[in-house]
């Protein structure tokens, strides 16, 4: 069974004499432990459907069935709930809390889903070590560079462990040094079995995903595998 599926998956805007198909039946599947690259320029679709596989923002109309259940017709709140648990988002804007340190940024959405104390500074320590950034956990993002915010951001979307990290243009704000850094990390996440979805207009970035999936005009115009699909972890 696939990790993800999506049929006939339409999002419509302004429906009637002016509408815009954004999103015009795309139809996929993705696997459990892959790493894809969505690719597309500015206003193909790609970031609508980030939305939607994202569970951000709900389709006009097809179905759409994450880790055997149809999400499709379910509530805001239920959305949330598995939004928190199954997905790790990284934004090409960082979205930190300035007044909030590294570890406090990291924490935040631990706090959101209840979690203890002691096991939000036990995971978010964790997580910013990972990311090189253990010695910077009482920092603000202003004392940080671009990329350095960019790895609180990493560490902030994988601190709980979700299975699925969406990256949207992870690299787009980054020089190319801290970009490789990114990726060097985004990669040792699917090593180790994370299921990594990475939005990119670049496609020298996209070259280093497993699968490339080419969205032009809201519809899939071109699906390639430029690596096997990894082993299933045990």
């Amino acid at each position: 069974m696939s990790l993800i599926e999506v049929k006939d998956l339409y999002k419509i805007y302004n429906p009637g004499e002016n509408e815009v198909h954004a999103l015009d039946g795309v139809s996929l599947s993705m696997e459990r432990g892959d790493f894809i690259a969505i690719v597309g320029q500015s206003g193909s679709g790609k970031s609508t459907l980030m939305n939607m596989l994202g569970l951000l923002d709900v389709p006009t109309s097809g179905t759409y069935t994450l880790d055997g259940e149809d999400v499709s017709e379910m509530t805001d709140d239920q959305l949330s709930e598995i939004r928190n648990k199954e997905i790790g988002f990284i934004f090409q804007g960082f979205n930190l809390i300035n007044s909030l340190t590294a570890q406090g940024n990291v924490e935040l959405p631990l706090a959101y889903r209840g979690m203890p104390v002691a096991q939000r500074h036990e995971l978010s320590l964790d997580a910013l070590q990972r990311v090189g950034l253990g010695h910077r956990i009482h920092h603000l993002p202003k004392q940080m560079s671009g990329g350095q915010q960019q790895r609180v951001a990493i560490a902030r979307a994988v601190a709980a462990k979700p299975p699925i990290i969406l990256a949207d243009e992870p690299t787009g704000n980054l020089d190319s040094h801290s970009g490789e850094d990114v990726m060097r990390i985004l990669h040792e996440l699917n090593d180790e079995g994370r299921t990594v979805i990475l939005i990119t207009h670049d496609n020298g970035i996209a070259d280093e995903a497993s699968r490339v999936i080419r969205i032009q005009d809201g519809k899939v115009v071109e699906d390639y595998r430029n690596k096997p699909l990894p082993a299933a972890k045990n």
